[in-house]
């Protein structure tokens, strides 16, 4: 089956990140009405040093192995953010064929002093994910959070697949297509890895979604959110705004922790009540 993911990704982030950048984001003038937005071609490939020419040809997919020193060029005239650039960089090495296929399977087990720092935070809403979003373990506070709404249903739940092919999460998720698209983001960068079990999920999608999945494995370039605030419905406590931080856990087969705050006192207080603490355990951030 064919993988629902382009063949030019660096040179489309690259355009991407042209067409949404301002002259004056760059300290350049607006100068006359523009046929296209943001940056023309000419202006990054002067602001970087380079031909106009040959950012086209990176820009088509023409030319795949820009050197680091290109890259850094370009990441400093389009003003790049450090994740940004490592994005670039790790575009690069994908279209130079240098990152190989990975070959472990994804964790499926929680070491102890993890799962100790998960019964810390509780009552708060907290779980652990493997590369795939596989849900390993969850505060209770997170399983009264989110069992109620389906996402914890079978053998071993998966935060992408629920999202994608679950209709419940529309419900769920007022925001549906902003949380599609962070869990298509994250699963399309372990598809860009070579990871085979990210691949099969994939495919599964492709089949089990459609449209929905595939344009958006087509479209996405760039990072998942790594923070932020996420609103959902939830059939007991109502509607609730959870800010969220993602990180990352060390020496941990590629295991994140992702913890959910109240994003004000309403939503403070209908996880007090849904967890049967008592009033201000929680308190919004």
């Amino acid at each position: 089956m064919t993988r629902p993911v382009t063949d030019n990704e660096m040179g489309r982030f690259l355009r991407d990140r042209r067409e949404a950048t301002s002259p004056a984001a760059v300290g350049l003038p607006a100068g006359a009405r523009r046929r296209t937005p943001g940056l023309r071609r000419a202006e990054v490939a002067t602001l970087a040093g380079l031909s106009a020419e040959y950012l086209t040809r990176l820009e088509q997919g023409r030319d795949r192995h820009p050197s680091p020193e290109v890259l850094n060029a370009l990441a400093t005239a389009l003003r790049f953010s450090s994740a940004d650039r490592a994005h670039l960089r790790y575009l690069g090495k994908a279209n130079a064929g240098v990152i190989c296929p990975a070959g472990t399977a994804p964790a499926t087990d929680v070491r102890p002093t993890v799962r100790a720092l998960l019964d810390r935070l509780e009552p708060g809403p907290a779980a652990v994910l493997n590369r795939l979003s596989d849900v390993l373990a969850a505060t209770t506070g997170y399983e009264r959070l989110t069992r109620p709404v389906g996402l914890l249903d079978g053998h071993r739940p998966n935060l992408v697949r629920y999202v994608l092919a679950d209709p419940r999460a529309r419900t769920t998720y007022p925001d549906w297509d902003r949380v599609a698209d962070h869990y298509v983001a994250q699963l399309k960068s372990e598809v860009r890895r070579g990871d085979p079990a990210a691949a099969d999920l994939a495919d599964d999608l492709t089949v089990l979604v459609g449209p929905e999945f595939t344009d958006r494995m087509a479209a996405l370039s760039g990072l998942p959110e790594r923070t932020g605030v996420e609103r959902m419905v939830h059939p007991e406590a109502g509607g609730l705004r959870l800010a969220y931080e993602v990180l990352d856990l060390p020496d941990a087969d590629e295991q994140r922790l992702i913890v959910h705050l109240p994003a004000d006192a309403a939503t403070a207080a209908a996880l007090d009540r849904l967890t049967g603490r008592r009033p201000g355990a929680l308190r919004a951030v």
